[in-house]
């Protein structure tokens, strides 16, 4: 029903007062009747667009993965650590948007398995975006002997892993804050350094002459990690 305009307009209108009922009362303890309330519709209205709250988290899901994605599309140009950067930023920034949400998300992907399997399916669009960079960097180059698929793996989970326990479970126990520009920084020097470590001495070389990308990295690599003081 909502191939129309003014669907469009009353799903959005769900949506958006869907993440504002799960960030003031969680995901499990929303009812159906809040998020309509809060979307000034009828519930009946509702079930004309979502068979039940969790198909709506689904849709929600599939607009993080979107956002991401799109926000993120123009990284691939240019200076290799700025384009991880960018990345990174993107995740960071949308997902602090979507904080209620990925709890959500979490919380259910532990109790239903249906929904576990479509959250992955979401992710796996991530994973090939990871993926692409490491081609990127190997015709550079570089991320020789590295098995791709297990990487682009490990840097989403990192990245999912850092955002969860930083924007949506308040920090690690004992330690400070960390304010937004170090857990960027931090991120996207352990995806670059990781790809695209080298030295002056190991760095790849063109007739015997050091690559400029190649140039970029160890200076990058010299850079220490942020931190907090």
């Amino acid at each position: 029903m909502s191939a129309t305009p003014r669907g469009e307009k009353t799903k959005k209108a769900f949506i958006d007062a869907a993440k504002r009922v799960f960030s003031e009362k969680g995901y499990f303890n929303a009812k159906i009747s809040d998020i309509s309330a809060a979307a000034g519709k009828s519930t009946g209205s509702f079930y004309n667009y979502y068979d039940n709250k969790q198909s709506l988290l689904e849709d929600l899901a599939e607009d993080f993965i979107d956002e991401v994605l799109g926000r993120a599309q123009y990284a691939h140009r240019g200076d290799p650590y700025e384009n991880i950067k960018e990345v990174v930023t993107v995740y960071w920034n949308t997902y602090k948007e979507y904080v209620p949400t990925m709890i959500g998300l979490f919380q259910l992907s532990m109790t239903d398995a249906r929904f576990a399997t479509k959250w992955q399916q979401l992710r796996v669009r991530g994973v090939r975006n990871v993926i692409s960079g490491i081609r990127k960097a190997h015709r550079d180059g570089f991320a020789d002997g590295i098995d791709e698929h297990a990487f682009a793996s490990a840097i989403m989970s990192m990245i999912d892993s850092f955002c969860w326990t930083w924007l949506a479970n308040d920090g690690e126990p004992g330690f400070g804050p960390i304010d937004d520009e170090v857990a960027i920084e931090t991120l996207a020097q352990v995806w670059y350094r990781s790809l695209y470590y080298t030295t002056e001495d190991t760095a790849p070389t063109a007739a015997g002459k050091t690559t400029k990308a190649a140039e970029k990295s160890a200076k990058a690599a010299a850079k220490p990690l942020a931190r907090t003081t």
